[in-house]
């Protein structure tokens, strides 16, 4: 199977060097590396292009989700198309070949991998992201959940069944719901885990929220969120992240951070909502209700390294010469130079 990588961007030189790097030492190389980049104005497509990239743009006036997802799609050459967020990274060599090797059942159109939060991200999504991606592995999974900043899907199955280019967000969400309709199956893959950076500020939160709970209504006609919802999840959600820090020590130090994060996180989502009815109670709880504790479930020993960034950002700081010298083309044709003979979101 040739693997085709599709990373959309905006404005991310501050950590896409290091998802380029963790592309780089995964044992099974990708085929190719597709940046879509909506009009950035730093360094984001130079460092691209110096990693490889091929670079596909598109008019950030004409950007939806799933618009830059279809743009990807179309120029990649692979039969998978596996995308990873610009602001991410795989915390172990086989990530890829994990995340890719449920596509050896031809039923297989979509798979999705474990995420969780860096230094960078609030107390709260932390516990966000362990309940929406416990550490065992689902497969077939029964609902249509995923998330797009660390997935694949067969590209095959995206020629008949496109991405939405109309919805504000979970275009991830809408494609999975369509081709498991279809008869489809998805896979959550959590050894395929990756490391999802967000340093959002309080408006930046409750926007997110705001955008998905739309796209949400779009998706499910039965959606809603009511005051009563708000008022008994903002309660639940804040005791909950309470006692996560009160377990881990860091109460004092978070508590502000808890009650900030829960309401602008519930008031976007109060503020998107706006169905007759409910969504489904198994996606409700991965999207609104608390994180529960999550036993480990052991599975086979498998020989992995994780990989240690700080020696490859330093072997890859450019020197003063390199800089200078002169790049032959532009790096949108080239192949990339991603690809080692080891065995690299």
């Amino acid at each position: 199977m040739r693997v085709s990588i599709v990373i959309r961007a905006f404005n991310e030189e501050e950590h896409f060097e290091k998802l380029l790097l963790g592309l780089k030492a995964q044992r099974k190389a990708p085929d190719e590396i597709i940046l879509v980049d909506s009009g950035s104005t730093d360094s984001t497509v130079e460092i691209g292009r110096r990693y490889g990239c091929r670079v596909v743009p598109i008019d950030k006036h004409q950007f939806t989700f799933g618009r830059a997802l279809n743009l990807g799609c179309a120029a990649a050459t692979g039969d998978i198309c596996v995308f990873v967020s610009a602001h991410v990274y795989p915390l172990y060599d086989d990530w890829l070949e994990t995340l890719v090797a449920p596509f050896e059942d031809d039923r297989v159109a979509l798979t999705y991998g474990r995420q969780r939060g860096g230094d960078v991200n609030k107390f709260s999504e932390h516990q966000i992201f362990a309940r929406w991606f416990p550490p065992h592995s689902v497969f077939p999974q029964k609902n249509y959940f995923c998330n797009n900043a660390n997935a694949a899907i067969r590209k095959a199955t995206w020629e008949d069944h496109p991405y939405d280019e109309a919805l504000t967000g979970l275009e991830d969400l809408a494609w999975a719901k369509s081709v498991q309709a279809k008869g489809y199956l998805l896979a959550y893959t959590a050894e395929a885990e990756i490391v999802h950076l967000h340093d959002e500020t309080w408006d930046q939160v409750q926007n997110r929220y705001r955008r998905e709970a739309i796209a949400m209504r779009a998706i499910d006609e039965h959606a809603k969120f009511s005051r009563l919802d708000f008022g008994w999840l903002l309660a639940q959600h804040v005791l909950s992240d309470g006692m996560h820090a009160l377990k881990q020590g860091v109460l004092r130090r978070e508590w502000g951070s808890i009650c900030k994060f829960r309401y602008n996180q519930l008031l976007g989502t109060w503020r998107g909502f706006n169905g007759p009815s409910d969504v489904s109670a198994e996606l409700r709880a991965r999207f609104y209700y608390p994180t529960r504790p999550h036993h480990h479930h052991g599975h086979a020993a498998v020989e992995r390294r994780p990989i240690d960034y700080d020696r490859l950002l330093d072997e890859n700081e450019p020197s003063a010469d390199a800089q200078a010298e002169p790049r032959d083309g532009d790096g949108d044709g080239a192949a990339p130079s991603l690809r080692i003979v080891r065995g690299d979101r």
